[in-house]
C-alpha cells in the first residue's frame, strides 16, 4: 500500500510539473482612434462592448493608462520601440520607423517567440522584418500579405473595413511548439464612418455627448456611427477570445487591449487632453492576474516593451526609455512611475506641444501657442465640426466648445484632472496652484533634456485647410521624412 501511495505521489508530482506554464504568450490588440471611456468596462453603457467588458471582468482594468502621442503612427512607433516619439525619428504622422530603431518584437523573436502582426500597420517597411509574418490591411480595406523580408507577397481580394479580417487566421497559423506574440491592430473605429457597420446600429438619442462638444443632432449622429465601429471591433475581439479558448491556450496568454489615441472628434485626437492621450488598458492573464481587479497607477505605452520582455524573462535593451509595469499585474497598489509624458507634432497641420501628468494634475506646454487646436483633417470634415462651425458663427458655442478655434491659445495649461476630468478650467494663472505649476514645468523641462527633445522640434506646414479639411496645394505624398526636412542630416 505504501508503495502505491508513493507511486501515486510521484505521478501527481510529474503531472503538476508538466502543467507548470512556460513563458507566456502575448496578444496586443490595438484599437484605432477610440476614446478610453467609450466601452462598458469604463462606464459608457450606451456603446455595446460585451467582449471588452468580459476582458475587464476576467482581468485587470487600468484607470490611468496613457499613450505617448495623440496621433496614430507616432503612437505606434513609440509603443513598438519603447521610446518617446521624438526619440524614434518617426514623431510625425506617416513618417516610417527607421531601420536603426530597436523593437521589443525582434527581442522576443530572437529568444524563440513566433511573432506576427495582422491589421493596420502604419509603421513603414523598414521594421517589418522584426516579425515572422505581417498581414497588413491595405488601402480600401484589402489585405496585403507581406513576408518577413518586408516584400509584398499578394493582395487578398477580400474587403475588410475593420482591419481585423486576418486576426483569427493568424492565431490559427501559429506554430504550436513556440510561445507567440501577436500584434493585432484594427482600423476600427477610425474615420470615415459608414452607415450600417453593424446589424443593429446605435441610436443617436442614446450616445453620451461630452461637454466640449455641442449636443446637436449631427453630433449625436456622428457619435452613433463611431459607436457602431467600436461594437464591430468588439465582435472581432470576441472571435480571438473564442479561438484562444478553442486552442486551450487562454490560461497562459497575456491579452492587452489599448487604443493608439483618442476618438477622432474635436478636442480629442491630436490634443494632449485626456480625451486625446488617455487609453483603455485591459489585461487578462488567468495564470497571474486576478479577475475583476483594477489599478489606479500611472502607465504609459512606452512601458509596454520593457513589460513584455520582463514577463518573457528577457532584459530590456538600453535604447528603451520606458519602465516595466509588470509589478502592477500582481500588485495593483504598487507604483512604477510618478509621471507620464506625451507629445503632439505635425498631423495634417503644424503642431508642437508637450505634456506631463501626475495622478492628479496635467501640465501642457504649447510651443505652438499661435495656432488653434484644430482636429485632424478627417474630423474637420465631420458632421460634428461642420455643425460646430455653424454654431460658432451663430455665437452659440460655449467657451469649452470654442477651444478648437481659439487663436492664440495659452502657452501653458494646468488642470486638476480629479476635480475637472474634462480639463475645462485652466489653472495656470491661478495663484493657488503656483507651486504645482512650477513643479510640473520643471519636471517637463527635465524630461525634455533627458530625452534630447528640442524645444522647437521639426516643424512642417499645414497640408489641409483648417476650416474645411480639404487638401492644400502643398500637400505631399509621400510626406518628406525627418532626414529630408532637416536637409539630409539627423
Amino acid at each position: 500500500m505504501n508503495a502505491l501511495l508513493i507511486l501515486a505521489a510521484l505521478l501527481l508530482g510529474l503531472l503538476s510539473a508538466s502543467a507548470v506554464p512556460g513563458r507566456p504568450n502575448f496578444i496586443l490588440i490595438i484599437a484605432d482612434d477610440m476614446a478610453w471611456e467609450d466601452c462598458g468596462a469604463y462606464g459608457n453603457k450606451a456603446v455595446r462592448t460585451p467582449n471588452l467588458d468580459q476582458l475587464a471582468r476576467e482581468g485587470m482594468r487600468f484607470d490611468r493608462a496613457f499613450v505617448t502621442a495623440s496621433s496614430c503612427s507616432p503612437s505606434r512607433a513609440s509603443l513598438l520601440t519603447g521610446r518617446y516619439p521624438h526619440s524614434t525619428d518617426a514623431e510625425q504622422l506617416h513618417w516610417p520607423l527607421p531601420k536603426a530603431q530597436v523593437t521589443f518584437a525582434e527581442q522576443l523573436k530572437a529568444s524563440g517567440y513566433w511573432t506576427a502582426a495582422a491589421g493596420k500597420w502604419h509603421l513603414g517597411n523598414e521594421v517589418k522584418d522584426r516579425f515572422d509574418v505581417v498581414h497588413e490591411a491595405g488601402a480600401g480595406g484589402f489585405q496585403l500579405q507581406v513576408g518577413a523580408d518586408g516584400k509584398a507577397k499578394k493582395m487578398v481580394a477580400e474587403k475588410d473595413e475593420s482591419g481585423c479580417g486576418q486576426w483569427v487566421s493568424t492565431l490559427q497559423a501559429r506554430p504550436k511548439d513556440k510561445p507567440f506574440f501577436l500584434w493585432l491592430a484594427a482600423l476600427d473605429p477610425h474615420r470615415d464612418y459608414v452607415t450600417n457597420a453593424i446589424p443593429n446600429p446605435h441610436k443617436p438619442a442614446d450616445v453620451v455627448v461630452p461637454p466640449y462638444l455641442p449636443d446637436a443632432p449631427d453630433t449625436r449622429r456622428d457619435l452613433a456611427l463611431y459607436y457602431d465601429e467600436i461594437t464591430r471591433l468588439d465582435g472581432f475581439i470576441g472571435q480571438v477570445l473564442a479561438e484562444l479558448e478553442k486552442q486551450g491556450a487562454a490560461e497562459n496568454t497575456v491579452i492587452l487591449f489599448i487604443t493608439d489615441n483618442g476618438r477622432a472628434f474635436p478636442r480629442c485626437k491630436t490634443t494632449l487632453y485626456d480625451s486625446g492621450i488617455r487609453t483603455p488598458l485591459l489585461v487578462r492573464w488567468p495564470a497571474q492576474v486576478k479577475a475583476g481587479s483594477t489599478c489606479g497607477g500611472l502607465v504609459s505605452t512606452v512601458d509596454f516593451g520593457p513589460t513584455f520582455l520582463e514577463l518573457a524573462g528577457l532584459p530590456a535593451p538600453p535604447s528603451f526609455q520606458g519602465r516595466s509595469f509588470a509589478p502592477l499585474l500582481t500588485n495593483p497598489a504598487a507604483k512604477t512611475r510618478e509621471h507620464i509624458f506625451a507629445e503632439h507634432n505635425w498631423h495634417d497641420y503644424d503642431a508642437h506641444k508637450r505634456a506631463v501628468r501626475s495622478e492628479r494634475f496635467k501640465y501642457i506646454r504649447n510651443f505652438d501657442a499661435d495656432l488653434p487646436n484644430t482636429p485632424p483633417a478627417d474630423a474637420v470634415r465631420s458632421l460634428t465640426f461642420v455643425e460646430m462651425r455653424r454654431l460658432r458663427d451663430a455665437g452659440k458655442l460655449t467657451l469649452a466648445q470654442l477651444a478648437p478655434f481659439q487663436k492664440p491659445k495659452p502657452a501653458e495649461e494646468l488642470y486638476d484632472v480629479d476635480a475637472d476630468p474634462h480639463e475645462l478650467r485652466n489653472l495656470a494663472g491661478d495663484p493657488r496652484h503656483v507651486v504645482t505649476l512650477a513643479q510640473l514645468r520643471d519636471t517637463l523641462a527635465r524630461w525634455q533634456r533627458e530625452t534630447s527633445d528640442p524645444a522647437n522640434g521639426v516643424r512642417a506646414k499645414d497640408e489641409f485647410d483648417r476650416e474645411t479639411g480639404e487638401p492644400l496645394p502643398n500637400r505631399q505624398r509621400p510626406r518628406p521624412t525627418k532626414a529630408q526636412l532637416l536637409g539630409g542630416t539627423l
